[in-house]
């Protein structure tokens, strides 16, 4: 049964943010301390303020996940492996001795377009592999013209939803042309998801002026300043691409609380780490109620902004988040799985989506829920679950995995993995989030 925005911040109104000055944690909770209904325009509300039983750790830094692999060219009409992937010929070409065909673009489920078959001679010309990965089909070689010959072309890109390009034209009679520039695959079950490199590699930039507690950078979103926090690795190097996490906090809590209560930089610390603040929410305080699309936009905004001035693997981009935080990375897997490789909801409903129409596109997900949360009902934690089992074509079949109590659904489309904790206790993390959170990105 889904919660209202004024139940919700009734049970938290009055709670102590506790987070908010710890250093360590374990099992976190919120309290439920009753308090009047939240105000104002909200269009859905959640999260919940920090809970009273726990303090949380700060300043620890993930560890990186996988980098994505680039394409490699691919030569004459090769057969890919791997994905149930098709490529299609190109028409009746003409001209030179043999093309070797198209690159391939990496990533998951990936269509690349073709090498184009050279004019000319009367030659048979072969083109683009067959990439391997994903569920893709390429889209083969322009027609040549002249000659008796069938060229067939088009490179393929490997892995997920982005394309990848292939196929140079090569001219000529007697002439042999050889093809293919290298694509980046879409969000992928291959070797990841938005394509790789961003316009920041490279760049003169090496700090963030916003990667310390109380000194923020900004944005304007459809005239709303928006602030947050952008942590680099304490090596970073603008050749190198690093993934991006993304740390929403709960309702009535801070960036800077947000910026140390998930733990995950000792665990992840070639990440660098995007922590934004809220707006008011209601009477509980600051959250993510994604008015009119607002924390989407917000967060749309972030990631441009960082793309364009540091080295980030656009395959590799993660969202988590605790209760309002947790809603914030529901609403991402519903409005931005083409973007996000994963995410990692603990005690989330979609209070912050609550149509999660988005863009269709699977996200894997690791999730967590106590059975006996009182502030958000377990049953809409089902709810937003089921929504992304939907996204991503799972089964209802499970498969205990570790840690216990732990699940994986069965069926997900390849590289969308499903993972679901429900767990004994009430609205809170549990004790073992922080390291399976950690687990689960650096699979990618």
């Amino acid at each position: 049964m889904r919660k209202s925005k004024s139940a919700y911040a009734a049970v938290l109104v009055g709670s102590v943010l506790a987070f908010s000055c710890g250093d360590d944690s374990s099992s976190l909770t919120e309290g439920d301390t009753g308090g009047g209904a939240a105000t104002g325009g909200a269009a859905a509300s959640s999260g919940g303020s920090a809970n009273s039983g726990a303090s949380l750790l700060g300043g620890q830094a993930p560890t990186g996940g996988v980098a994505p692999s680039g394409g490699v060219q691919s030569t004459g009409g090769a057969a890919g492996t791997g994905g149930d992937t098709s490529a299609t010929g190109g028409a009746a070409g003409t001209g030179g001795v043999a093309w070797t065909g198209g690159a391939v673009g990496i990533g998951g489920d990936t269509t690349g377009t073709g090498g184009a078959v050279g004019t000319g001679g009367d030659t048979t010309g072969t083109g683009g592999a067959v990439g391997t990965g994903g569920d893709a089909a390429g889209t083969g070689g322009a027609v040549g013209t002249g000659g008796d010959a069938a060229g067939t072309g088009g490179a393929v890109g490997t892995g997920g939803d982005a394309a990848g390009t292939g196929g140079a034209v090569g001219t000529g009679g007697d002439t042999s042309g050889t093809g293919g520039a290298v694509g980046t695959g879409g969000d992928s079950s291959g070797t990841g998801g938005g394509g790789g490199v961003s316009p920041g590699c490279g760049s003169a930039n090496v700090t963030s002026p916003c990667g310390v507690r109380g000194t923020t950078c900004s944005l304007d979103v459809d005239g709303t300043e928006r602030t947050y926090y952008v942590e680099l690795p304490s090596d970073y190097s603008s050749s190198t691409q690093y993934p991006v996490i993304f740390q929403f906090h709960p309702w009535g809590g801070s960036a800077d609380q947000a910026m140390t209560m998930y733990q995950l930089k000792s665990k992840i610390p070639d990440a660098i780490y995007v922590t934004p603040q809220g707006l008011q929410a209601g009477g509980a305080g600051a959250g993510w109620a994604n008015t009119n699309g607002e924390d989407i936009a917000f967060t749309k905004a972030m990631l441009a902004d960082i793309q364009s001035k540091y080295c980030v693997d656009t395959s590799r981009i993660f969202s988590t988040g605790f209760s309002y935080g947790g809603m914030m990375s529901f609403a991402i897997g519903c409005e931005m799985g083409d973007v996000f490789r994963a995410i990692a909801p603990m005690s989330g409903s979609l209070y912050s989506d609550f149509n999660c129409q988005g863009t269709g596109h699977p996200i894997a997900m690791w999730g967590s829920h106590g059975i006996s949360d009182d502030v958000v009902p377990i049953e809409d934690g089902r709810a937003a679950l089921d929504k992304i089992l939907k996204q991503n074509h799972c089964g209802s079949d499970t498969t205990p995995v570790e840690p216990s109590p732990c699940v994986k659904y069965e069926g997900c489309d390849p590289g969308y993995e499903v993972t679901w904790c429900e767990w004994d206790g009430p609205h809170g993390m549990p004790s073992f989030g922080s390291s399976a959170v950690a687990e689960f990105f650096m699979q990618f």
